[in-house]
């Protein structure tokens, strides 16, 4: 509990200061913001206008204070463009996003994973050779790259087998699941690929550092054969380590997916946001780029607790410490 406490009390500081860098940021840029989405010809009426709207001729103190005040009461504001909450939009938005995160990193670890215990299973020293420029490969393929390839060869119209749709997301969203997955997969074994060949890398590092440990060379003197224990024994010691590479892989793919979606078409956050900045709604940019840095705080804090629950050695490693001191 102790150890949790401490964590949460970090998060709620790191919250704390994103936020006032994300406010800053957006007063720091030349000129006035209201000005700036108002548009380069707009009337100084205009801007005027939308300054007192937004509350944007107050201190930026009371300025800050009412925005927290605002996202501590769930409000985290209203686009100027669409008249819609920030709120409805990133919900909407994250229906699309998350769920091509989670089909994506699911296609990853199905790649990674058994590639990444291949390669140190592999006697040979080719076939280790060949895991090794593999992994290379897939990760130096630029996103954008691999999602032209995937389209060229399997999108609808434009395929040599025309079999997925390649461009957009329905307009029903999820309330017609087939299609709406339909138009996921593509987009899904663009990331998956990428990230994949990456999970197999560390994969491949971790069981590779086990592997002629005396870990592995206790359970084979119990009877097990060396792919008994590297997989059973060793993928077991390494999960702490995997599951954090995991965790910090899912946060950043939020941004990873943005080049997907611009592709694809797809109505995402990382979409979104960039639409929203061309649009100059610095308003709703704001809290959108609040919300996801809370995110990423969010699962560095689980992935912190997981590592800490699946590795007891750092339990026992606080313990000498506090025993010491």
């Amino acid at each position: 509990m102790r150890f949790v406490v401490r964590r949460l009390l970090l998060f709620v500081a790191a919250l704390f200061g994103l936020s006032v860098v994300v406010f800053a940021a957006l007063r720091i840029l030349p000129g006035d913001v209201a000005s700036i989405m108002a548009g380069v010809n707009a009337p100084p009426e205009k801007a005027a206008q939308l300054r007192e709207q937004l509350g944007l001729n107050r201190p930026l103190a009371i300025q800050y204070l009412d925005w927290m005040g605002a996202l501590l009461h769930g409000d985290f504001g209203t686009s100027i463009l669409t008249g819609r909450s920030v709120t409805s939009l990133v919900a909407s938005r994250a229906s699309i996003t998350f769920p091509l995160i989670i089909l994506g990193l699911l296609i990853a670890l199905a790649i990674g994973l058994p590639l990444g215990c291949a390669a140190v299973l592999a006697r040979s020293a080719r076939v280790r050779a060949a895991f090794h420029v593999l992994a290379i490969i897939g990760g130096a393929v630029p996103a954008l790259w691999s999602g032209l390839l995937l389209i060229l060869l399997f999108g609808k119209g434009t395929g040599l087998v025309g079999i997925l749709p390649s461009q957009g997301f329905p307009m029903d969203g999820w309330t017609t699941p087939g299609q709406a997955l339909l138009a996921l997969i593509l987009p899904a074994l663009s990331v998956g690929i990428i990230v994949g060949a990456s999970l197999m890398r560390y994969t491949r590092s971790a069981l590779g550092d086990l592997a002629d440990s005396g870990y592995i060379d206790m359970a084979r003197s119990c009877g097990m054969t060396r792919t008994q224990a590297v997989l059973r024994v060793g993928l077991r010691l390494a999960t702490p380590q995997l599951v954090s590479v995991i965790g910090l892989t899912f946060a950043s793919m939020i941004t990873g997916v943005m080049v997907i979606e611009n592709l694809f078409a797809l109505p995402g956050i990382g979409n979104g946001l960039v639409t929203d900045v061309g649009n100059r709604d610095l308003i709703a940019v704001q809290s959108e780029l609040f919300l996801l840095a809370a995110f990423f705080l969010g699962v560095g804090l689980v992935v912190d607790v997981l590592h800490r629950i699946l590795d007891p050695r750092l339990k026992s490693a606080d313990t000498v410490s506090e025993v010491a001191a």
